[in-house]
């Protein structure tokens, strides 16, 4: 039988080749067990590939596996069904011999991620170069790699191993109708991959002071996040960072805008490894207020806090802005799903008698969900969290001097956050940064005050208490919160993961997707910096509830089950073995614990 007759007479869309669907369409699967393969020579492949010139498009799928071409192999790990479907998945693996980049450039972990970071983006304007260049119908001649944003993250597009670079791409495979045309294959095959492999991951063909540039950026990034530990600092924002974007939909940094400028007062000045002498704002632990007029920046600079948990490329105008790894946003999220969750220690004694140790609703107040984020942060690992006034419940946040008056303290069941951020402080090491522009409530508890004055920052905290002498605190002595108590967090997390082990994975851009129409909504949760992050979440959260959630492990210990697999496996080896095995996709970013817990939490078990 030659390659191609086994796939005739199975309809226009081809039929069962042994892999899933990948990402890209909606409830397509992505991994599947991996084929026995032999490393072939490339002028097999051409053989074959003019072998099946003119037939039905399915027979493209008797091109998968792995090719020998002068300096690396490539593999065809999924062929798409027809022309007009999800491209076709490919990968590339250079040996380090080959790839010739010196062992330093990628020896810390921060290093390996800036290199791959670069590779990826290097690769994606090659590939642009011979884009559609080969002809034909539907996505004929694709070829498209990861688009990398500001922040430089862990992708499965590109991995640097022990062995050798590995770089994952799409590529249209070139029809007539549904038709092959096996010539304009040949060209992007045998042209146009090698001449992106020869200069997007060739030591030779790169510059190289500007990839040492890139590990040296690398370090300096890490040593100001190793500093902040040292130095008792939440945050740094350095001298002459741009913080505005271009706009909503624009990450870039605004031309001609204010470069920040520290206060004295809170200046601090670190010796970074490459760069040298660098100041700038040290945001102290303990509460911090930014407040200003409107217009002024405040929200900018939080903002910037807020990513600056991710490192960042450089001239994006945030490459030494690094907040608290861990720090997370927190907002209200009317109508989120809330399981068993303890939120006692903001809300008790419900009118309805229901209790908030075991909390559990369909359609969550901004109070409750707000308190029920601040509960997933601390069993998270969080040591910071970054509020704006105007994204959060009022309630929740301060209760007036004259609501306080009129409604006694017993017929209130929410014990506002005011209350509790210095507690969350002394007691747990959780420091609080606040955008306030209408209340002053908290210049009461706050240890730093910043004004933001046309996107400039002045540390008003003296005047501002200076001026509270004036001012009696909200918070009645009379009427003390409840006492502190955390939040009980041993109850087992336990799923029924049969019916999701083989549940069609929908994707919804950054904000949500579903597992077996049963849907995650992630779309206040802030910090995903990417859709490739939340399509890892949709995985991560499948593999969790099928081989994890027994029952007896808690969220928290998931998570450390998860975060030693990864740091010992890699990335790529959890999700393969989130479907049994099989080849790694791109498409897939490293998300943080704090985006898997939310993740976890946001899930509907009894729906499973």
């Amino acid at each position: 039988m030659k390659p191609y007759e086994q796939y005739r007479n199975r309809g226009r869309r081809g039929g069962n080749d042994g892999g899933g669907r990948d990402r890209e369409g909606a409830g397509e699967r992505i991994f599947t067990p991996d084929r026995p393969r032999v490393l072939k020579g490339s002028e097999e492949l051409r053989t074959l590939l003019l072998s099946i010139d003119r037939r039905s498009y399915p027979a493209y799928k008797s091109l998968a596996g792995i090719y020998r071409f002068p300096g690396f192999q490539l593999s065809i790990d999924h062929v798409q069904g027809d022309p007009f479907a999800s491209p076709s998945h490919l990968s590339v693996f250079v040996p380090h011999k080959t790839a010739g980049f010196e062992a330093s450039l990628y020896e810390t972990d921060m290093r390996k991620t800036a290199l791959e970071d670069y590779l990826i983006r290097q690769f994606g304007r090659e590939a642009a170069r011979f884009n559609f260049q080969a002809k034909g119908s539907g996505k004929s001649g694709l070829i498209s790699v990861t688009r990398c944003g500001q922040e430089i993250l862990s992708r499965t597009a590109c991995e640097i191993r022990e062995d050798g670079i590995w770089l994952r791409f799409h590529a249209g495979f070139p029809a007539n109708g549904r038709t092959i045309n096996a010539r304009e294959l040949e060209k992007i095959l045998f042209d146009f991959i090698p001449a992106c492999v020869k200069r997007a991951l060739m030591a030779a063909s790169l510059p190289a002071d500007e990839i040492r540039r890139r590990a040296e950026l690398a370090d300096d990034q890490e040593y100001i996040r190793a500093e902040l530990e040292k130095r008792g600092l939440a945050a740094f924002v350095a001298d002459g960072s741009i913080l505005p974007r271009q706009s909503g939909v624009s990450d870039l940094p605004l031309r001609e805008s204010v470069s920040f400028q520290s206060p004295e007062s809170l200046r601090v000045t670190l010796s970074l490894p490459h760069r040298g002498e660098l100041s700038g704002m040290g945001i102290p632990k303990g509460i911090t207020l930014i407040a200003g007029g409107g217009y002024h920046g405040k929200s900018t600079l939080l903002k910037a806090l807020e990513m600056g948990v991710y490192n960042h490329i450089a001239g994006d105008g945030r490459e030494y802005v690094i907040t608290d790894s861990t720090a997370l946003k927190l907002r209200a999220e009317d109508g989120r799903y809330i399981e068993d969750t303890d939120i006692s220690l903001f809300i008790n004694d419900l009118p309805n008698g229901k209790d908030t140790t075991h909390f559990t609703t369909e359609d969550a107040s901004g109070s409750t969900s707000q308190a029920a984020g601040i509960v997933e942060g601390i069993f998270s690992g969080c040591h910071a969290f970054l509020i704006d006034e105007d994204t959060s419940a009022a309630n929740f946040m301060v209760r007036a001097e004259l609501m306080q008056s009129v409604i006694h303290r017993k017929k209130e069941p929410i014990t506002p956050f005011i209350e509790r951020a210095r507690q969350l402080f002394d007691e747990l090491g959780i420091s609080t940064i606040l955008v306030a522009g209408s209340s002053g409530a908290f210049f009461h508890i706050a240890d730093t005050v910043i004004q933001m004055d046309s996107y400039r920052p002045v540390d008003i905290t003296e005047k501002v208490r200076e001026t509270l002498k004036a001012f009696p605190s909200p918070v009645k002595s009379s009427e003390a919160a409840p006492a502190f108590r955390m939040p009980d967090a041993s109850r087992p997390y336990r799923v029924n993961g049969k019916r999701i082990a083989d549940g069609k994975v929908k994707f919804f851009d950054r904000d949500s997707f579903s597992i077996d129409k049963n849907t995650v909504n992630l779309h206040y949760v802030e910090q995903i910096a990417d859709s490739e992050q939340t399509a890892a979440l949709a995985y991560i959260l499948r593999y969790s509830c099928c081989e994890l959630a027994d029952g007896r492990k808690n969220i928290s210990e998931i998570m450390e089950e998860l975060e030693r697999m990864w740091d010992s496996e890699g990335f790529s080896s959890f999700l393969k073995k989130s479907k049994g095995g099989g080849y790694t996709a791109s498409g897939f970013a490293r998300p943080r614990a704090q985006e898997v817990y939310a993740c976890l939490a946001r899930y509907r078990k009894h729906q499973a």
